[in-house]
């Protein structure tokens, strides 16, 4: 690893998880004394258990170490001293060419490993949003401890509010406008984000005219929908704030010219680059919000039968929109709130390259810009 990378590996421990990165670490050292973490591990192996997972945008010399083209890829990382990270960690992209020997070869794990089997599930979401990877996990069996997701009662609490005040107009034409409603709203709601749909969650199915295991996927790929749209509705005010304050940011320090010139371009591209995700990702919302409002105002129901059908290609986009949003905001919060150490020149650059990269577009070519910080 370089010296870079390893700075910023460092970073991660003390930070919590995001969008981006479930940092295991931080739990064991946290949760390692409970019980349930101690019964109920996300993985059965105990380095992956204290290892970093991280949503990683894959750089042009990385592309080739896939079968399959792709964008963002599963990075576990292996610190290779828990209690110094800047000696730095091993690492390995879920999935990548040979992953099933290096895995057997490292831990020891056979191919049909349960953990395995939990890395891929991670890899097949665009983000490590706890909500979603909860509900990933859960879907397909697996129950790890509480203390690996960090979401709070208050937070759940107001996401199934959302949810209820969405899918109300649903309910509406389902049952009407009585006395009902509300608590039809709110078992409906519970219902979707739970994994029993229950009987008029069927009834659903078969207004749309679909198969079982194509509403499943596309009732999750709604659920992360609504997810999306609650985060980005709360995190508005919090982009605004990132992005007035990497304008201002100054560093510690003397700051050479070369870079100065990349700071300076750095405000600019990252400002241009917030706005432009958010607005794409409200784009990619509303290809929903037609839909439903197709369903629900017009009672086409084709409309979003379409929707659930394509959802889970739309979901992954959204996903990665949103991630790298939460990342920027969330990795911002930690590193410049109140009484943090300032922030020196080289790691302002490190910063900077990191969200750049995370912002960046598919089909933008980052590696002279890289190069030349």
């Amino acid at each position: 690893m370089t010296d870079r990378a390893i700075r910023n590996l460092a970073h991660l421990r003390r930070s919590a998880s995001t969008a981006r990165v479930l940092n295991l670490l931080k739990v064991a050292n946290e949760h390692g004394h409970e019980l349930e973490w101690r019964t109920r591990p996300i993985f059965r192996t105990p380095a992956l258990n204290s290892a970093l997972i991280i949503k990683h945008r894959l750089r042009r010399d990385e592309l080739d170490a896939f079968h399959l083209r792709r964008q963002v890829a599963t990075k576990v990382v292996i610190p290779i001293d828990a209690d110094d990270l800047k000696t730095g960690g091993r690492f390995v992209f879920v999935d990548q060419r040979s992953f099933e020997r290096m895995m057997q070869e490292a831990f020891g794990l056979e191919a049909e490993h349960a953990d395995l089997r939990t890395l891929r599930l991670m890899d097949a979401l665009p983000s490590l949003d706890p909500f979603l990877l909860r509900e990933q996990l859960r879907r397909e069996g697996i129950e790890p401890a509480p203390c690996y997701f960090s979401i709070s009662d208050g937070d759940l609490t107001r996401m199934a509010q959302f949810v209820e005040a969405e899918i109300r107009p649903l309910v509406t034409l389902s049952f009407g406008e009585d006395v009902e409603a509300v608590g039809s709203t709110r078992r409906l709601a519970g219902k979707i984000l739970s994994n029993d749909p229950g009987d008029r969650m069927e009834a659903l199915r078969q207004t749309l005219h679909l198969k079982p295991e194509e509403y499943q996927e596309g009732i999750f790929c709604w659920k992360g929908f609504l997810y999306y749209k609650w985060v980005l509705t709360s995190l508005m005010a919090d982009v605004t704030h990132v992005a007035e304050a990497v304008a201002t940011v100054k560093p510690l320090g003397k700051v050479d010219r070369s870079s100065r010139e990349y700071l300076d371009r750095g405000r600019q591209v990252l400002r241009d680059r917030i706005v432009a995700v958010c607005d794409d990702a409200a784009r990619t919302l509303r290809i929903y919000d037609d839909a439903y409002a197709a369903l629900t105002q017009d009672s086409r129901p084709g409309a979003f039968r379409d929707f659930l059908l394509q959802a889970p290609r739309l979901f992954t986009r959204l996903g990665e929109q949103l991630g790298a949003i939460q990342h920027v905001v969330s990795f911002w919060r930690f590193r410049f709130s109140p009484g943090a150490a300032p922030i020196g020149v080289d790691e302002l650059i490190d910063v900077f390259m990191d969200f750049e990269t995370g912002l960046a577009d598919r089909n933008q070519d980052l590696g002279q810009r890289i190069l030349a910080a």
